[in-house]
Parts: structure tokens; C-alpha cells; sequence
């Protein structure tokens, strides 16, 4: 269950809640990438020629869960845009839109499903405005997963509406589906000189049944199944598996046991001696969660909420921590020889901190660079690195970034 803002708590009480990818319009894709080229990705420079195999950049944020505050926000930052859509999360989006649109591939995960005609809702079943998808795209995300206990909160029918509207803004998705055949393929997106599979499972929907005659609606935790996709993606073609997991207990920030297990058996299952899964990225605890090298391979167990209104935790007090959460930064080098695995040779966090009196994504680390003397913003960081760190993922090579 997702949990409530306050303004909805008072709403709604104590009231109770019961979870493929489609080809992506390509001009808003061709955009993003031009914008990365003029804007440049340092991370990646060690790059070949034209067709070579070369490094590239990776980064992935947590939960966009548009609270009914977040919708009220972006339809007064829209008023503002003479003559544009009725709703804009753009400037939401833009402290962070430098980290992310330097990227070579940058990924996202869209909580909730969208409405239309204005019937948008927020907790505790979502239906967000379609302008987010826009929003995600001009900020320079490539790709979302779409996977998540939320994903049926509108049915069938919202779940077409959001893989439409992603489609149409030139974003792939993973992890919801409209068909039998686009659940049964990853994402494959580019990257420098790689072929980067995503892959999006959900630990279930909230108590809402898989659509009739539509089991491959959402796709749902199974460890079997994962690894399968992961080799399947693999003979397609992808050099890089990720695989995006929205699992763990709310309002914890320690990763619980079936993660631990979990996380553990994914990143040990190989082929060949080459591991079958290069990322693990996970969603859904509403806190940072720790990052770990498990088995030679990155888990992020819990990115935390990149959007959301002011969350009440489940003491009923409003709760600063879901307002906090980690951008990751992973820069991937090609393999010596063509078959092997791609290696990440550097991997970072960026904590990130969601002002809801602003209505804004900050970044920590850039904004105290302007402005050292943000208690509120220091405080936040701090609390941030400290869970992000605490499974030993500074010894392990991980720094913060900006």
C-alpha cells in the first residue's frame, strides 16, 4: 500500500487499499540524444569510433507518485505557461534535469498509471495527469518501469493510456504490457556502444486481479521467470540486463529478507560464467535504501520517492524521509573481448531531496555546492548517505556525486 500525503490522510481517514514494453516514438528520442551530445557525458569519453564499443553512463531514479498535492502543483506551474497543456511537471523535474540528460541512458519508475479528461486522482488510487510523461521525457529520461502495486489501480484501461502516453513523449517502458507480445519483450535500448535490456517485475497490485484474459498485464515477481527473460534478453542481443524491482517494506530503510534472498539468487544466476543480470534497481520502500555489490553485481535496494506530496508513515506522522531518495550513477566499460560481460567501473549516488513547500526536485549535492549554509538541505543529505552506505557500499567503490 501506498501511503497517503497528509492533506489526503485527513481526507480519507484510515481508509484501506487493496500491480512488455512497446516500440518508442523515435523524434523524441533523437531530441534527448542530441541534447546529450551538445551537453557532453565525461563518464563516457573513453569511447571508440563510430559503431565501437564504448563506456557509457547509466543513471535510474525512484518513484514518481503524483499525490494530489504534486497534481495541484503542476497545474499551477502550467497557469504560468501561457497557451501550454493544462499540466506541467516540468519545472518539477528541472533540478535535476542537468544529472539526467547528460546521461547515455536514463531510466525511471513510473509508480502510477494515467488518467484522462481531467479525472486524475491521487491516493489511495492513482490516476495522474498524462502530462507526466512529457515532463519525464523533456527532463531526458529514455525509459520507465512501469511495474509496480499501483499498476492496476485503473484496470486494463489504465494501463493502455500510459504506455500510450509514454509512448507518445518517446519514452520505452518495462513491466506492463497491452498485449501478449509486448510482454513477452525486455526494452532494448542504446547506450555508447551497447544494447541495454530492461527488465520490471512488481512483488503484486494492491489485492486488484490481473485483468480478464490479460495475465500479462503487469508482470509480477518470480524468481524463475526473471532469470529466464534475463537470458532471453540476452540471445536477443543485450549486452547489459538490467532489471528493475519494485519489492522491500514500506518506511524501512533496511533491506528486508526476501530482498537479501532474493538480490542474492538473481545476481548469482550466470550462463556460461557470465552473470545473467548486470543491475539490480528497486522501488517501492518510500525511504533510501541501501546500495551493495552482491556477487560481483550493483543492487540498489530502494531508490526512494524521486516525486511525492508530504507522506505519512504508518504511525500517521508526517515523515520527511519520504521526501528523500538517490539518483544512481553507474558507468559501464566494454568487455576485452566481444561475449564477456560489460563491467561498471564507477559507481555513484546523487541524494536528492523532493521540497514539497516548493514543489520541486532538488539536487543535495548541487544546491549545497550554491548554497552551503541550507541546514534543512545538509540534514537531508546527510540522512541520505548515511542508508545509502550502510551495507559497506563506500568499500565497495561507491561515492556521491553531483
Amino acid at each position: 500500500m501506498t501511503q497517503r500525503t497528509r492533506q489526503e490522510a485527513v481526507a480519507l481517514g484510515v481508509a484501506a487499499v487493496l500491480l512488455g514494453t512497446a516500440a518508442a516514438g523515435c523524434a523524441g528520442q533523437q531530441d534527448r540524444a542530441a541534447d546529450r551530445q551538445e551537453s557532453g557525458s565525461p563518464d563516457a569519453s573513453a569511447a571508440g569510433g563510430s559503431g565501437a564499443a564504448r563506456a557509457f553512463t547509466l543513471v535510474a531514479s525512484g518513484d514518481v507518485l503524483p499525490h494530489a498535492s504534486v497534481i495541484k502543483q503542476a497545474k499551477a506551474d502550467a497557469r504560468m505557461d501561457v497557451g501550454g497543456d493544462d499540466y506541467d511537471f516540468r519545472p518539477m523535474l528541472a533540478g535535476v534535469k542537468p544529472v539526467v540528460s547528460r546521461a547515455d541512458l536514463a531510466i525511471c519508475h513510473m509508480e502510477t498509471v494515467y488518467g484522462e479528461n481531467g479525472n486524475y486522482t491521487g491516493y489511495p488510487t492513482f490516476k495522474s495527469p498524462p502530462q507526466v510523461a512529457k515532463a519525464l521525457a523533456a527532463t531526458g529520461y529514455d525509459a520507465c518501469s512501469t511495474a509496480s502495486n499501483h499498476t492496476l489501480d485503473d484496470g486494463a484501461a489504465g494501463v493502455r493510456r500510459t504506455l500510450d502516453a509514454l509512448d507518445t513523449a518517446g519514452i520505452k517502458h518495462a513491466g506492463s504490457a497491452r498485449s501478449a507480445a509486448e510482454a513477452a519483450r525486455p526494452a532494448l535500448l542504446r547506450a555508447g556502444g551497447a544494447k541495454v535490456a530492461q527488465l520490471a517485475y512488481t512483488y503484486g497490485t494492491n489485492g486488484y486481479p490481473l485483468p480478464a484474459g490479460e495475465p500479462w498485464a503487469v508482470n509480477l515477481i518470480d524468481e524463475e521467470r526473471i532469470v529466464a527473460d534475463a537470458r532471453a534478453a540476452r540471445r536477443a542481443g543485450a549486452d547489459v540486463v538490467v532489471v528493475s524491482l519494485h519489492w522491500g517494506t514500506e518506511w524501512q530503510p533496511e533491506p528486508d529478507r526476501r530482498q537479501l534472498r532474493l538480490g542474492r539468487s538473481l545476481t548469482a544466476a550466470a550462463t556460461e560464467g557470465r552473470p545473467d543480470i548486470d543491475l539490480i534497481l528497486g522501488t517501492h520502500a518510500h525511504v533510501p535504501q541501501g546500495y551493495e555489490k552482491v556477487n560481483g553485481t550493483w543492487v540498489v535496494y530502494g531508490m526512494g520517492d524521486q516525486i511525492a506530496g508530504p507522506m505519512v508513515n504508518h504511525s500517521g506522522a508526517e515523515d520527511p524521509r519520504g521526501n528523500q531518495s538517490s539518483i544512481g550513477r553507474f558507468t559501464f566499460q566494454p568487455p576485452a573481448r566481444e561475449g564477456r560481460r560489460w563491467t561498471v567501473t564507477k559507481a555513484e549516488f546523487i541524494p536528492q531531496w523532493m521540497d514539497t513547500g516548493a514543489g520541486r526536485v532538488v539536487n543535495l549535492p548541487a544546491e549545497l555546492r550554491r548554497d552551503p549554509g541550507r541546514a534543512e538541505y545538509r540534514d537531508a543529505q546527510s540522512a541520505i548517505r548515511a542508508v545509502v552506505l550502510s551495507r559497506g557500499a563506500g568499500r565497495q567503490g561507491l561515492t556521491m556525486g553531483r
